[in-house]
């Protein structure tokens, strides 16, 4: 999407009862899953694009179901500085979804150097960090998915992320060649 052209967004209101707690964090779990901005308590928005649709109805049957009332609603910005506000909110929360995400790269590159420093080299170990690189590309395709606007970090985040495969590469050779000198 481009910063020029007006951008529609679906905008949801959400009301849940009290107790018990867990209906309102299931709903705020799956809007937050999704990407959803959140405006204000029960107040959610994303761009009225197709990659929300099936978390906005989730998060909608979540809230019928608990009892609660959801209201959907479609709405643009007023002024063209009301619609570029809005987006770089929207780009804003994730620009921080990105950083999170190189942080949790960092983290991964930081358990193989620890790995490689002890000399674990064992098929268990290889395992677990294909696990965690394996999680690191879903999150990366879903953040990329909700990404609708291109945060810039998002071009980092792809090089980290071939960054952590290559590591990843590398600490498995190192674990075959440990497995077939002993």
């Amino acid at each position: 999407m481009t910063a020029d052209a007006r951008v529609r967004w679906v905008v949801l209101l959400v009301r849940l009862p009290a107790e018990p707690s867990r209906h309102r964090v299931a709903v705020w779990r799956e809007l937050r899953k999704v990407g959803a901005l959140s405006l204000g308590q029960g107040v959610w928005a994303v761009p009225d694009v197709p990659v929300f649709a099936d978390g906005l109805r989730r998060a909608v049957e979540l809230t019928e179901r608990a009892e609660g009332e959801a209201v959907v609603l479609e709405a643009t910005g007023r002024s063209a500085t009301d619609a570029a506000r809005f987006q770089a909110m929207f780009t804003g929360a994730r620009q921080a979804d990105w950083a999170e995400f190189l942080a949790d790269c960092g983290k991964y590159e930081a358990e193989l150097d620890k790995e490689i420093r002890t000399a674990k080299f064992t098929l268990a170990e290889l395992e677990e960090e294909e696990q965690s690189l394996e999680r690191l590309r879903r999150w990366h395709r879903d953040l990329q998915a909700r990404d609708v606007f291109g945060a810039p970090e998002a071009t980092e985040a792809t090089r980290r992320l071939k960054h952590c495969a290559g590591r990843y590469d590398d600490y498995a050779e190192r674990v075959f060649q440990a497995l077939h000198q002993a």
